[in-house]
């Protein structure tokens, strides 16, 4: 009984610990990658990538995820960090799946969707997914 208890708060840990930004998963009847437009969100996308932020008014955690996402938005040339608020844009909500706030996705310059997380990403992580979204392209 004692065992069951550690492992399940051990586990419990780990997955509040926080976010890793996962390889977004497409569904088979879109055919390919989740895509977006600057219309869709209502601001321009970043040259390179975007970082795009589902919040909530009250929520503690999307207040360092802003950060670290404007943090890495203001590092890396040509990323843009849309903030969108999720209880006013439940369109998008929807079609992202959102289930709890934060939720970042990458996107890469198509406006594809590379990467997403729920809960607050870590900086490093965040670095990494702009890294593989935005590939050997060019500033």
């Amino acid at each position: 009984m004692g065992a069951t208890l550690a492992i399940g708060t051990v586990i419990g840990l780990l997955l509040r610990r926080g976010a890793a930004l996962r390889r977004a998963r497409t569904k088979p009847e879109e055919g390919g990658a989740v895509q977006v437009t600057g219309a869709d969100l209502g601001e321009g996308l970043g040259e390179r990538a975007t970082l795009v932020q589902f919040s909530t008014a009250f929520c503690q955690p999307c207040r360092a995820t802003r950060r670290v996402l404007a943090d890495v938005a203001a590092m890396v040339p040509g990323v843009a960090h849309i903030e969108i608020d999720a209880e006013s844009r439940l369109d998008l909500v929807r079609r992202f799946g959102v289930m709890r706030t934060p939720t970042v996705l990458v996107l890469d310059a198509a406006g594809r969707v590379t990467r997403r997380a729920s809960g607050q990403p870590r900086k490093v992580d965040v670095i990494a997914a702009l890294g593989e979204a935005i590939g050997d392209r060019p500033a």
